[in-house]
């Protein structure tokens, strides 16, 4: 019998990316579609659907080729139902039928997951996390995402959104606002987008001086990855903010890793690219606070599949569904 293999979708608010990967979890092909969220939406499985299709075609492979589809989806999912219960840039009304839509439109088996979940899962399947049957994955990209895995089983709380780990509050008196409606999230702090602000408060201070400041007045903006890159320069206000956001990463994954006692803690997303300024940093806060029967059973490290964790993951779900 042939080779068969899983669509892996990895659903993003402008971007979709698409793979197909065999049983054992490598990626064959990969491509990219735009994610349509016009029309409330409802064009993003269509295309999804006709994508896979064309692919298929220009492959030379029948639909038969796929045993099922898997998709993370950015937002809370009810795993048993395929519903996605709400979701803020695809256009979607609340509790929209996702994993329905999807077998209907590509006659395929369904499975859908958060995308942070997914990304954890993938991890864990042929990734950084690999082996590991307790997992906690965190994403540090424009937010801060979250999946734990238990027992190697995806932990989904009451209603599939369990993992917030970005929502944890740290700052709970005088921290920033977030875009869940509260202040002082972590995702204020250690994502992209929080170490940024972080960043510009401290150049924007009068007495404040160093590489930092200059590349500020020169471009009138910092990326994250100029403050860590200016961090390994030894420039202070970067060193500053980096102390900071491993402080409140650290603090937050060693509270995290009490409860949970995972096997290992994966650092994912575009902040993790900063590497070992990250890592160590973090780890040295974590071991601070960690439980010491936790702190020696529990390993940080930092994510390997990059963008390919999602799809990757996405296509374990119909692996385990279909028990193959």
């Amino acid at each position: 019998m042939s080779e068969k293999w899983i669509a892996g979708v990895d659903l993003g608010g402008t971007t979709t990316k698409l793979a197909f990967i065999n049983l054992q979890g490598n990626i064959l092909h990969k491509w990219e579609i735009p994610t349509d969220n016009s029309n409330e939406g409802l064009n993003i499985t269509k295309n999804i659907a006709d994508s896979i299709n064309e692919k298929l075609a220009e492959l030379n492979y029948p639909k038969t080729k796929l045993v099922g589809i898997g998709m993370g989806a950015p937002g809370p999912v009810d795993y048993k139902t395929g519903v996605i219960l709400n979701v803020v840039n695809l256009g979607w009304k609340d509790n929209f039928p996702l994993r329905a839509s999807l077998e209907e439109l590509t006659l395929l088996p369904a499975a859908v997951e958060n995308d942070a979940n997914c990304a954890a899962l993938g991890e864990m399947w042929m990734g950084a996390g690999e082996g590991a049957r307790n997992l906690v994955c965190v994403t540090l990209g424009t937010g801060v995402g979250g999946g734990v895995i238990s027992g190697g089983s995806i932990v989904q709380g009451a209603n599939g959104a369990a993992g917030e780990i970005g929502h944890i509050t740290v700052k709970p008196f005088d921290g920033a606002p977030c875009n869940c409606g509260k202040k002082g999230c972590l995702e204020t702090v250690a994502s992209a987008t929080g170490i940024v602000r972080l960043a510009t408060t401290e150049v924007a201070k009068q007495e404040s001086s160093g590489k930092l400041v200059e590349l500020f007045a020169k471009n009138g903006k910092i990326t994250a990855k100029e403050v860590f890159d200016m961090a390994r320069d030894g420039d202070e206000i970067a060193i500053k903010v980096v102390n900071e956001v491993c402080f409140h990463l650290g603090l937050s994954l060693a509270n995290i890793a009490n409860t949970l006692n995972p096997e290992k803690i994966v650092l994912g997303g575009g902040v993790s690219k900063a590497g070992e300024i990250l890592l160590k940093s973090v780890n040295e806060n974590f071991s601070r606070f960690a439980f010491s029967a936790v702190r020696n059973s529990t390993e940080l490290a930092l994510a390997t599949l990059g963008n390919d964790a999602g799809v990757i993951g996405a296509a374990w779900l119909i692996k385990d569904k279909l028990k193959l």
